[in-house]
């Protein structure tokens, strides 16, 4: 035995003397023993004793050295305690730094370990630590994850409250502190009495951002009633979007005004289609359908009769023509439409062959495939055009968009078309014309004007809008708190976007006090780190 000093690798041997390191095996064990010092104190009373009762060797993991583990086998002493009434009679003495109680591995081990699980969970924390030479299996690991304490509660002055989709059709409430931007707590439901109750334990908050949600607010009317109530800017604009889409889709039959009269259908096109099987079965359906309809006999009544599913009926009923019901769509551009006029003209020379066609495309650029190039040739080959590209009336989605989109940010091409599409619909005017009128209100932070825009809401004459007016209405306050203020619960957004991943990681399978665990220490985790300034190596 030979004595060896390791201040600089292992600086938390430092108060314990090496006697010896042997590296020669695929484990490098160090071989050490606790020096006389002062009495240590009793674990049971505190008594301080250096009566010592025996000595016995412990054995800690600690970080590995290079591509090696390392075991340090430690001599420690088991004292008497010197205290007559306590429950003790020995107790083994403890080395700062090194050793803790019923543990076997060392602190500076046991941080690693507490950090691949929670950045990494079971499965993948014990592959992380796999590759760091600390064999654990995944439900170790996720066992000292969850012996980890979670930081004491501070309670916020601003919180935020919003929900999440937990697994199926299970949801899960989420608080921030909006100051912070740290997590607090999750659990499983979002009723409003768990969130009451908590605002009960946790007396103090003073503002709580959330959304419409009806139970939120009840809860936070129960728990904390002096607290301010703001209802999220995202939310608000995003459920007022919504009922622009409902208003979009029914009047789907005006959105083909929004194509400019150049891009309308050829009536030759349509004639062509309408000497084909599926133009004269669409002919057929229309006018039937439209026969009954115009009677005044129902959407139900109609499909009953002719045999067709009622959102059949519908479709064919809000048509203007049949050639809005055809299948086929609009053909979509395509990166060989630069190509069409010389596959017209090549066509025309007499080059019919599409595998030769190709290559001189490609000697021009294109990088599409061929069957691309044999495809577009087919209507050729029948005496038809080549089939252009024809725009199509936008979705009620697309529609929405635009409506919700400022104006300053909306692109020529949308511009025209939009003015067309409005033009043309007086209820899509008013309905743009409301929607600007709150986008106003949320760019000058100036909730004056919500009692009389709550009020044009209700005379609109659009059932989707007079809906959302009356729900506003019941929330006026907080909807005016969230027009006004800066405060908002954007950061539950990004901490739910979080908490998506720590599911994805745990393949679904994690339940709520684990994926609580995991969400609150990684915050924590990622906020220690990032506040600590890096030092590059000289």
């Amino acid at each position: 035995m030979c004595s060896v000093e390791l201040p600089y690798l292992l600086p938390h041997l430092a108060g314990v003397s090496v006697l010896s390191v042997d590296g020669s095996g695929p484990v490098v064990v160090v071989r050490a023993r606790t020096r006389s010092l002062a009495p240590a104190p009793c674990t049971g009373c505190g008594t301080p004793s250096g009566w010592c009762h025996s000595r016995y060797v412990r054995r800690l993991g600690d970080t590995s050295l290079g591509d090696r583990a390392v075991l340090v086998e430690l001599s420690v002493c088991r004292l008497y305690c010197e205290n007559t009434t306590c429950e003790k009679v020995t107790f083994a003495e403890q080395v700062p730094g090194l050793t803790v109680r019923y543990q076997r591995r060392t602190p500076l081990l046991q941080r690693v370990v507490e950090a691949a699980g929670v950045l990494l969970a079971g499965r993948g924390g014990a592959r992380m630590l796999r590759v760091l030479n600390v064999t654990l299996s995944r439900c170790t690991v996720l066992s000292q994850l969850m012996r980890m304490p979670l930081p004491a509660l501070v309670i916020p002055r601003v919180l935020g409250v919003d929900d999440f989709a937990l697994y199926g059709g299970t949801y899960g409430t989420l608080l921030v502190d909006a100051t912070t931007r740290l997590p607090l707590t999750l659990w499983e439901g979002r009723d409003a009495e768990q969130l009451s109750r908590w605002l009960r334990e946790h007396p103090g908050v003073e503002i709580v951002c959330r959304d419409g949600s009806l139970t939120y607010r009840q809860g936070i009317t129960a728990g904390a009633p002096d607290a301010v109530q703001v209802s999220d800017r995202f939310h608000l604009w995003q459920g007022l979007s919504r009922r622009v889409q409902d208003i979009a889709s029914a009047h789907r039959g005006c959105l083909p005004a929004a194509l400019p009269p150049a891009e309308e259908a050829d009536p030759a096109t349509g004639d062509a289609a309408a000497d084909t099987r599926a133009g004269q079965h669409a002919g057929r359906l229309f006018e039937a359908v439209h026969a009954l309809t115009g009677s005044g006999r129902s959407h139900s009544a109609v499909a009953r009769e002719l045999g067709l599913d009622r959102k059949t009926v519908r479709k064919y009923a809000r048509a203007r023509t049949w050639q809005e019901v055809m299948r086929r769509p609009p053909r979509k551009p395509s990166t060989l439409d630069p190509y069409r006029d010389y596959l017209q003209q090549r066509w025309d020379e007499g080059e019919h062959n599409a595998m030769v066609l190709h290559e001189e495309l490609r000697s021009k650029g294109y990088l599409g495939h061929y069957q691309r190039v044999k495809m577009a040739l087919a209507p050729l080959g029948r005496g038809l055009p080549l089939d252009q590209p024809r725009a199509r009336p936008p979705s009620p989605r697309e529609t929405a968009r635009w409506i919700a989109t400022h104006p300053d940010r909306r692109g020529l091409h949308v511009a025209h078309r939009l003015h067309r599409l409005l033009e043309h619909c007086p209820e899509l005017k008013r309905t743009h014309d409301l929607v600007r009128q709150f986008a106003t209100m949320l760019d000058n932070r100036d909730a004056a004007p919500l009692p009389s825009w709550l009020d044009e809401l209700s005379r609109s004459g659009l059932a989707p809008f007079a809906g959302i007016a009356g729900a506003l209405r019941e929330d006026q306050h907080a909807v005016a708190q969230g027009i006004n203020t800066t405060y908002s619960s954007g950061v539950n957004e990004g901490r739910i976007t979080d908490i998506k991943l720590q599911k994805r990681l745990m393949a679904g399978r994690a339940g709520v006090p684990l994926l609580r665990h995991r969400v609150v220490l990684i915050a924590h985790l990622r906020r220690r780190y990032a506040d600590q300034p890096t030092t590059a190596p000289r």
